[in-house]
């Protein structure tokens, strides 16, 4: 199994809404391994359809094997993508006003008909991850893959520098028993062979991760060889569950 470091340097305000607060729409701190999946991969190993129709245009199938844009297709080449932790991270606060949907169209105001809320309807302010924001993660792969350079990422599609170096093997060590681990982890990619003791929990869809865990099982042990120092951040241990991959054993099939 081959294992990239991976930095990643945000040059646009990332914006998801992870939390919606009457106007203020927040994003979580962490990124979500599934978007990276997409945002490394799409169109390389996971389809790009040119459009999609019927019932699966409005809903996501991270896991369905009915759906041509899946997860899935990485387990099969054995690449997985675990969350990104933040090594260095800031906010920016944005007020937007909201596009009218018809042709034509009058802004609602506090207090006219049809603003049913106690604030206007048609703005909101965006707490967005903003430039320069540093991140970590690792993606694991069974033969030597490509690693773009730049990805796109948010409901901005926002532009991420991606710094990927592959680790050396005497970096690697499997081992086995219970371990600590400081990494964000999708608690749904994790093998029936690892138990969750202790975590917490980072509320996002579309799964909440965990983070400062404590698991049994399988795992890899990351350190940073003597002779070694091309990394940028190996200067302590770092514990990941091994046979992780989309879905593990939860994944929708088709009946």
């Amino acid at each position: 199994m081959l294992f990239y470091q991976c930095t990643l340097t945000l040059h646009d305000n990332i914006f998801f809404a992870t939390r919606e607060m009457g106007i203020l729409y927040e994003t979580e701190k962490y990124l979500h391994n599934w978007a990276l999946s997409f945002a490394l991969f799409e169109a390389t190993f996971i389809p790009k359809p040119y459009r999609l129709q019927g019932a699966v245009a409005q809903r996501p199938g991270y896991l369905e094997t009915a759906n041509e844009q899946n997860l899935l297709v990485l387990n099969e080449h054995g690449i997985y993508v675990f969350p990104a932790l933040p090594l260095k991270w800031s906010y920016q606060v944005n007020t937007f006003k909201a596009a009218q949907v018809p042709y034509y169209g009058q802004s609602k105001q506090f207090g006219e008909r049809g603003a049913n809320r106690n604030y206007p309807i048609n703005y909101g302010r965006a707490k967005e991850l903003a430039v320069g924001s540093l991140y970590q993660t690792y993606i694991i792969a069974r033969e030597p893959i490509s690693i773009p350079r730049w990805i796109r990422l948010g409901k901005w599609a926002s532009k991420i520098q991606v710094d990927a170096q592959r680790l050396p093997a005497n970096a690697i060590q499997q081992k086995s028993g219970e371990y600590s681990c400081t990494h964000p982890l999708n608690p749904i990619d994790l093998p029936g062979s690892t138990r969750l003791l202790l975590y917490n929990r980072i509320v996002m869809p579309p799964v909440s991760l965990v983070s400062q865990s404590r698991l049994v099982g399988n795992y890899w042990q990351i350190s940073k060889p003597d002779h070694w120092s091309n990394s940028h951040d190996l200067s302590h241990e770092v514990c990941l569950p091994s046979g992780v991959s989309y879905g593990a054993n939860i994944a929708v099939t088709p009946t």
